[in-house]
């Protein structure tokens, strides 16, 4: 039976906090566009993110607009087809991909784009990215917020597979989103990061992880990144962004068990993120 939004009346939970949580789509994940709107609706999230994926729907923006009209639930932002599995997405053209959510983003009412650094092989792009990131910012008045990645580990082996590099903090990006996940993965402490980026910490992909090669996404709290008290610190800090949970529940053995991931993992941001209650 499908889970209904939480019932926040009469806890510690019941007043919401001033910083939105929101789902991205690909938590759905084998799920479609579709399913990850009408689940951010009915589970009580405050928006979400579009992953722009192989699912079609995902990158037409009249049929996400209808999504987001028919729940209710806003658009905060669209995240780019920058990974291995969309590199056919919307062409094949880096910067035109960059172009396109940008104006997808405008016509949805979103205010960030997030993007993940060029892959090495991608040279022209990589050596004019930081740059063209900021004129991009400038032309559409948007946070295109780059996102930190990770080195790719087989065993003793390890690539460095992004370019100009995988870590935000060395680059001069003016705006960054930190991934739980990914920072897990590069074996680094997100509230190091976080203090590290100071007010350039602009989006939040909520998850964890507990170290492994592997990208995980597990629901926070579950692996060994400081989630608490990441959240405490952009609760306490003058961060105004976008916190999205963006965790993988494509092993869930049931529609039941997905779902109370993603209530979990909402109620853990409502509790640790909330400014509110301090």
């Amino acid at each position: 039976m499908p889970t209904a939004a939480p019932d926040l009346e009469g806890s510690d939970l019941a007043q919401r906090p001033d910083l939105r949580v929101s789902l991205s789509t690909s938590s759905v994940y084998p799920g479609s566009t579709a399913t990850g709107f009408e689940a951010a609706s009915r589970l009580g999230f405050d928006g979400v993110e579009v992953m722009v994926s192989i699912d079609e729907v995902s990158g037409d923006v009249d049929a996400v607009r209808a999504l987001s009209d028919f729940h209710e639930i806003p658009v905060v932002s669209v995240h780019a087809p920058c990974l291995l599995v969309t590199q056919h997405v919307w062409g094949t053209e880096p910067w035109g991909k960059l172009h396109r959510s940008a104006e997808m983003a405008l016509e949805l009412g979103a205010d960030v784009v997030v993007v993940h650094p060029p892959f090495r092989w991608q040279r022209e792009y990589a050596r004019a990215f930081v740059e063209g990131i900021a004129e991009l910012e400038a032309q559409y008045a948007l946070t295109f917020a780059v996102e930190n990645m990770y080195p790719w580990r087989t065993g003793r082996r390890e690539f460095q597979a992004y370019a100009p590099g995988w870590d935000p903090r060395v680059e001069d990006y003016a705006h960054v989103t930190v991934d739980l996940s990914h920072s897990s993965t590069a074996n680094v402490d997100a509230l190091t990061m976080a203090r590290d980026l100071g007010p350039r910490l602009a989006h939040i992909h909520l998850t964890d992880g507990s170290g492994s090669s592997r990208d995980e996404h597990l629901v926070p709290g579950r692996g060994t990144q400081p989630t608490h008290a990441f959240l405490e610190y952009v609760a306490q800090s003058d961060f105004a962004g976008e916190i999205v949970v963006e965790i993988s529940t494509r092993r869930a053995v049931s529609q039941q068990a997905r779902e109370d991931d993603l209530v979990e993992s909402l109620l853990f941001a409502r509790r640790y993120a909330s400014r509110q209650l301090r």
